[in-house]
């Protein structure tokens, strides 16, 4: 499963439990929290596969010197063997930073989405049209990928094996110093372009699927 399905899910699970016995709609903060609870739960399940995946696309086959793997178990295998737990967790603390990114994308989708049933004078629980989830759910997805995407440069280039980085703090100098501002932006536009379809059909399929639920339970 991707991770943000995966983050998704859990995220509805945390909220609904938050929800559970409140007559009120959720507030931002609250939201905001509930989404980056589902971001850790995920990230610390699912990090050692992006960190396998990582090596995978980063292996140079004309380097004689890096590490070659035969695919994603024996990817897995050699990188604890040779680096132990914490070669599967690079980028881990990274990582906790870009959970902001589904907290930030999942609180602005349901301000956004609340904010606007309030402005058009509808109950809150009343169905949008898809184009309005559309709407809703690109703003979220591209301003949560303005704001958070430098953390993606920084995290990636510690799970790189071709490149020897102290830490964190030394990516970012390191970046800064040669590639100023823009070298945290590397690759966004087409990012941008790739994840954000994505994102509006998973929550245009979310809401509908999820009245669809609703309606058969009561």
């Amino acid at each position: 499963m991707h991770r943000k399905d995966e983050q998704e899910k859990n995220y509805n699970a945390i909220k609904a439990y938050t929800r559970e016995g409140r007559q009120t709609e959720l507030s931002a903060t609250e939201h905001l929290v509930s989404a980056a609870e589902a971001g850790i739960l995920t990230l610390t399940i699912t990090n050692p596969i992006w960190v396998t995946k990582t090596r995978l696309i980063l292996q140079y086959n004309s380097d004689q010197t890096s590490k070659q793997y035969k695919g994603m178990l024996d990817a897995l295998g050699k990188i604890y063997r040779q680096e132990g737990v914490r070669g599967l967790y690079r980028g881990y603390v990274p990582g906790l930073f870009g959970t902001s990114h589904g907290a930030l994308q999942f609180m602005a989708y349901e301000e956004l989405k609340r904010d606007y049933t309030k402005y058009k004078n509808m109950a809150p629980e009343q169905k949008l049209n898809p184009l309005e989830y559309i709407t809703m759910a690109a703003l979220s997805k591209i301003f949560a990928v303005v704001t958070t995407y430098p953390y993606q440069v920084v995290r990636a280039r510690l799970q790189d094996q071709h490149n020897t980085y102290a830490g964190v703090v030394d990516v970012i100098r390191r970046t800064w110093r040669n590639e100023g501002a823009p070298g945290f932006y590397k690759g966004m536009v087409p990012n941008v372009i790739r994840v954000t379809p994505a994102c509006c059909i998973t929550f245009v399929v979310y809401e509908n699927v999820s009245r669809l639920l609703l309606g058969r339970t009561k």
